[in-house]
């Protein structure tokens, strides 16, 4: 589609017929020049295009996406003690996506006879884990089991409370190395993970086996693990809660 100019002038008219024609076509609504052969407007006037060739145009592949940054790094230097995890897990700008204020600390001495793992921090807690009703209800519960509140090794999958994590995404951004190597740090005599989604985190592959994690076997450590429902759960619905001692008391022997 191509403006009419008076170079376009076919032969045998002159310039003054040929405008006076054009004039009469513009106050006819009609100013351009049509023709059904496609026009290639990027071609430079030096690249030969051979006659009766239509123009070829390659839409461009879209840049690939640059992948996530991995939780910890490349995973050469995580930390080697549970002093220096500690550290880690409070200061670390690969953790959490550089957000450091409101993280909280896991608790207990380490070899502990019980290990126990949760899903994040309830709100409000800052100096210590679990510090709110939910803490309450774990204090609780270990009282019924015969382990003093502050003999147990109390940790969490994230640094803080975090609403709704998307554990797919944390999963592939290498969440399941830290915890891993958390637990093994932490060389508890028992781990008990309180929600279902968490133990994907410690290697068991539900889509491959519906039944619990039954052991965390990591680098030379083999604990025994119990997987029950998050304290928010058990916090309302008693029935749950049964369920977990009966576990506990299978569970023990």
């Amino acid at each position: 589609m191509d403006a009419i100019t008076h170079s376009d002038a076919p032969d045998g008219l002159s310039p003054a017929q040929f405008a006076a024609a054009v004039d009469w076509w513009r106050d006819a609504g009609v100013d351009l020049d049509f023709v059904d052969a496609a026009r290639d407007w990027l071609t430079r006037p030096d690249d030969a295009v051979p006659a009766g060739t239509a123009p070829q145009f390659t839409v461009p592949e879209p840049p690939a996406p640059a992948p996530a940054p991995k939780i910890g790094g490349d995973g050469a230097d995580l930390p080697a003690t549970l002093a220096e995890f500690t550290q880690w897990w409070l200061t670390d700008p690969s953790l959490d996506g550089g957000q450091v204020f409101d993280r909280v600390a896991p608790r207990g001495p380490a070899g502990a006879e019980l290990m126990v793992l949760v899903d994040h921090p309830e709100p409000g807690d800052s100096q210590r884990l679990l510090d709110g009703p939910q803490g309450q209800l774990l204090d609780a519960i270990l009282t019924s089991f015969g382990i003093a509140p502050d003999a147990a090794y109390v940790a969490s999958c994230l640094p803080r409370h975090t609403p709704m994590p998307d554990w797919a995404a944390l999963a592939e951004a290498g969440l399941g190395r830290i915890v891993t190597t958390h637990v093994k740090l932490a060389a508890p005599q028992r781990l008990i993970v309180l929600g279902p989604h968490i133990s994907s985190l410690l290697g068991h592959d539900p889509a491959k086996s519906a039944n619990p994690l039954p052991r965390f076997n990591h680098e030379g450590a083999n604990v025994p693990v119990l997987v029950a429902q998050g304290l928010v759960r058990l916090g309302g619905r008693p029935r749950d809660k049964a369920a977990l001692w009966d576990a506990w008391l299978n569970w023990t022997g």
